[in-house]
């Protein structure tokens, strides 16, 4: 262990603070702004509510909206599972530990689920209105106001100027679109609804009013686009469109609405699937889009935008962070483009605040998770059928909620868990005749925990990876209901398939003896073997990490419920037998049991760091020869890679306190892996690396331990002055801080309960006790300030 005796150290009683932390800018900056409409999807501004999904494109003649709602999927309820798999997992695993391994790949296709891909997220419609004699506008601007949470468009056409207002509230469960003019009557317009979907009807119900229903129709899709077919009509949906104008006339046309004359005009969009669990798709979409409009239609559109407005500003103004900003009011697509010459602080400042914003936009309560595209899709068959995977994606999606104090979207995540732990266990029992649950590489809609896609499908390990994530949520709340109602039973579920699913490692194998996972893989990597790739191994460092962690969480866990003494020494004896993380013979953390030569050196995943990040069982301090492996590793792994994976090495090289290589791989995000509208590139578009940039960025400027806050840790010579405000630390506690001349200047600490810290800065070491409602300020050698 690190032993910083040199260090001044300071015990601080403290009382009520008398300082503050100041914000070095208002809300209203954080602004995505444009100077011309969208021509293509990805130029498009996404807005959501958790549910409803749209990307408002912000034409000025034929604007489109493209709509989509959270359980709009292909396929059906259906049991993933495989009676006959159980039967070859013994031979599998013999074939593996016999280094026969091209034998195990090939019998690895009769362990695959029913079907052995999963089904697709699908979209649902498009709003369009066309506004005759406004193509050549002038004055045009496009914004999306993130604090807001509104795309706001305005033009003028001659002397009159338009405005379009969008946003999807949460609290009233529709979209809006406020159309207004400086002048008297001058909406003159028509709008209709269409969908790619085929089978839908669309009607007017009435003058001011359009309704499209539907079903998903059986579809077969391409053999190599990773997507289900189906062969029953699936899911019923249905939306409607209600006109509201002030002034002037609406009134049915050949193609939908027309309205004319009116001073002002405001459209209400509600839309439901006949979803109600994945085992049940009997609802009545119609009703309930009813449910949602009709007490919707019953306000003013003030009402509703300040209902909208304080909700969403309820989440997003917690957590703040300003940095320098050289060009706010340049177009954010020219300060993405020119990021590689002017590294501009803002515009990650902006990229942080974007992506809290589209976390609190695709996952609230009563909805589902965020998928690969978040709650955003235009495509009948998405890139990876916009599904959940669970070997980085999906965790990812989640790993700034903690941090950065937006708990309440964990709830869909929770939702999912406690679904998969039904199917999970399903799985489990008929793949592997083990007890717990059971989660490989991806799920949809219909919860499928089975193996699927190829080889590469075959890793057991994502119902662990889930169940240290709720452990670590448990580290920053506190929230001993959550631990003893949900996540302890998924840890200890997720530790007893562990149990049942490992084996001993034969004589004449490395580690002979000892427990391993078998079979499995290092997620979607290959090694080389007789100058072949391959996927499957046993024992792969990632599931040794996992489990490790899995298992010493669980023993906590158990012990701060005063249950399962018998498990917990069950646990014991198999922690006792797990392999060692092992230093391979180029000085790097080795990612296989064996030291295989890479098939891909550069390869996306960096699996085998997980300890590093977003485990916590590496660090400098705590295990030094283990981190310079793991350095070792990402040297020679290198920087950048997809937008995801730039964004999990940017976390990677915090952790390991440099902040020139985390701010390259930053710098690599935005320059290479960022679209127009600052969605993120894998390519194609793919929501993680937006979700999981915030949680990087906030490794660089504030890490903890349940009892440890480190400051600054990898604070780069582009970011000399800022401030972060309200970021959450393990334990419970808050934390503002403002920096200057990239030295601290001031911090404060907060908490809702008594907790104790040791806090870092530099050469620094303070232990702070922090009192509920006595938040405290230090100065930048950590002395109080204040009586």
């Amino acid at each position: 262990m690190l032993h910083r005796q040199m260090r001044p150290v300071v015990t601080i009683a403290f009382l009520v603070a008398t300082a503050t932390v100041r914000a070095g800018a208002a809300e209203s900056d954080f602004v995505l702004r444009f100077d011309k409409p969208a021509t293509k999807w990805t130029e498009a501004l996404p807005l959501g509510n958790g549910r409803i999904g749209a990307m408002v494109f912000g034409r000025t003649e034929d604007e489109r909206l493209q709509i989509n709602e959270g359980t709009l999927w292909g396929g059906g309820p259906h049991d993933y599972t495989n009676p006959e798999a159980y039967s070859h997992l013994a031979e599998i695993r013999k074939l593996i530990f016999e280094g026969k391994v091209d034998e195990a790949e090939e019998l690895s296709r009769d362990v695959m689920g029913k079907p052995p891909v999963l089904m697709p997220y699908q979209p649902f419609c498009d709003v369009r209105l066309h506004f005759p004699g406004h193509a050549q506008a002038t004055e045009y601007r496009r914004e999306l106001h993130l604090a807001d949470a509104i795309a706001e468009t305005t033009y003028s056409v001659g002397s009159v100027k338009f405005r379009r207002e969008v946003f999807a509230s949460y609290p009233d469960q529709v979209l809006v679109v406020r159309i207004t003019a400086n002048e008297p009557r001058q909406l003159s317009f028509g709008v209709r609804l269409d969908s790619p979907q085929t089978g839908t009807r669309i009607e007017s119900t009435a003058n001011d009013t359009l309704q499209l229903t539907g079903q998903i129709q059986p579809r077969q899709n391409p053999a190599r686009s990773w997507t289900g077919s189906w062969d029953q009509p699936g899911m019923k949906f249905a939306a409607v469109m209600k006109v509201l104008a002030e002034g002037g006339s609406v009134r049915n046309a050949p193609q939908g609405l027309e309205i004319t004359g009116a001073n002002s005009v405001t459209i209400l969009l509600s839309n439901a699937t006949s979803f109600r669990n994945y085992r049940d798709i009997g609802g009545d979409a119609p009703t309930a889009v009813q449910g949602y409009l009709q007490p919707a239609l019953k306000q003013p559109y003030d009402r509703l935008r300040q209902r909208h407005v304080d909700d969403f500003r309820r989440l997003f103004s917690r957590v703040q962070l300003h940095l320098a900003d050289l060009h706010s009011d340049k177009p954010t697509d020219q300060r993405i483009n020119s990021f590689a010459e002017d590294e501009d602080p803002g515009l990650l400042a902006l990229y942080f605040e974007f992506g809290r914003y589209l976390l609190i936009s695709s996952s609230r309560p009563g909805g589902q998770p965020a998928n690969l595209q978040g709650i955003w899709n235009e495509d009948l068959l998405p890139p990876w059928a916009s599904k959940w995977t669970t070997n980085i994606n999906l965790e990812m999606n989640y790993w700034q909620a903690d941090a950065g104090d937006l708990w309440e979207t964990e709830e869909p995540l929770w939702s999912l868990i406690r679904d998969l732990r039904v199917t999970g266990a399903e799985t489990a029992q008929v793949h592997y005749r083990s007890r717990g649950w059971v989660l490989h590489h991806n799920t949809d809609l219909w919860r499928a925990t089975t193996p699927v896609d190829g080889p590469w499908g075959l890793w057991p390990s994502g119902a662990m990876w889930l169940a240290n994530q709720m452990w670590d949520h448990y580290q920053f709340s506190g929230d001993r209901e959550f631990l003893r109602q949900q996540a302890y039973p998924a840890m200890k579920e997720a530790a007893e398939f562990a149990l049942g699913a490992l084996v001993e490692a034969p004589a004449g194998t490395p580690f002979a003896g000892r427990l391993v996972t078998n079979p499995s893989t290092s997620p979607e990597n290959a090694y080389l073997l007789n100058g072949k790739p391959h996927n499957l191994t046993y024992a792969p460092t990632m599931d040794v990490e996992l489990i490790r962690e899995l298992f010493a969480s669980c023993r906590r866990a158990a012990e701060i419920l005063g249950t399962d003494a018998g498990f917990r020494s069950e646990l014991d004896e198999a922690y006792k037998r797990l392999p060692p993380l092992q230093i391979g013979k180029r000085g790097q953390l080795q990612e296989w049991i064996e030291d295989y030569d890479e098939f891909e050196p550069h390869h996306r995943h960096v699996s085998h760091l997980y300890s590093l990040y977003p485990g916590q069982d590496i660090s400098l301090r705590t295990a030094p020869e283990l981190a310079a492996a793991a350095r070792k590793s990402l040297e020679l792994r290198g920087d950048g890679g997809t937008g995801w994976s730039s964004v999990w090495r940017t976390a990677l090289w915090a952790r390991l306190r440099n902040p020139e290589h985390a701010f390259a791989n930053l710098k690599f995000l935005i320059t290479t892996s960022t679209l127009p509208n600052m969605f993120d590139l894998c390519p194609p578009f793919q929501i993680d690396g937006n979700l999981g940039g915030p949680a990087a960025i906030t490794e660089m400027l504030v890490q903890s331990t349940p009892g440890e806050i480190s400051l600054l840790p990898a604070l780069p010579r582009q970011w000399l002055s800022g401030s972060l405000k309200g970021v959450r630390v393990r334990g419970g506690g808050k934390v503002d801080m403002v920096w200057k001349e990239g030295r601290l200047t001031q911090l404060r600490l907060e908490s809702d309960h008594a907790v104790t810290y040791r806090v870092n800065y530099g050469d620094a070491l303070a232990e702070a006790q922090i009192e509920p409602g006595k938040p405290v300020v230090l100065d930048g050698a950590l002395h109080r300030m204040g009586p």
